[in-house]
């Protein structure tokens, strides 16, 4: 036990010091062109992604978005960081995507521009990181066993 007992919670801070770790602080990184750079992830599809300020042109692959990604879900799925930041139409997003289908390359997309945003803005980090726009979503297929159909199916039972 310690000599003095803590009765609130100043003189608890006045008791920790300085001693509490302090939050990490978050640099602009941009590259000579001054854009922001940042790889995005989702099931087999990788994306690199480059914003800069623009009027909010998005291509993929040398596509305009609205070529690439027919589907209006998928469409959405890419500008949700945007929206959540409330910085749609204020940067251009040039991205390269690879592997995996579309919805997958979708969320590696998103992941990238959620990535890159905070490294062109760091302080819209905290905003990004509580709508789950930085975590790179882990899940990918489960592989097939021998002996099962497909990862888990069994092949149909016959008694005779």
């Amino acid at each position: 036990m310690s000599e003095q007992e803590i009765q609130s919670f100043e003189e608890l801070n006045t008791a920790v010091g300085d001693d509490a770790p302090e939050q990490p602080v978050y640099e602009q990184k941009l590259d000579d062109h001054g854009r922001a750079y940042a790889t995005g992830k989702r099931k087999d599809a990788v994306a690199r992604v480059w914003i800069k300020p623009g009027s909010g042109k998005i291509t993929v692959n040398d596509r305009e978005l609205d070529v690439y990604f027919a589907r209006p879900v998928l469409r959405m799925i890419l500008r949700q960081p945007l929206n959540a930041v409330e910085r749609d139409g204020q940067f251009d997003i040039m991205c390269r995507v690879s592997g995996g289908g579309l919805s997958g390359q979708a969320g590696a997309v998103r992941h990238g521009i959620s990535r890159a945003l905070t490294h062109f803005e760091p302080e819209l980090r905290p905003i990004l990181k509580k709508g789950g726009f930085l975590t790179r979503d882990s899940r990918v297929v489960e592989r097939k066993k021998y002996g099962r159909a497909k990862a888990r199916r069994s092949f149909q039972f016959s008694k005779r």
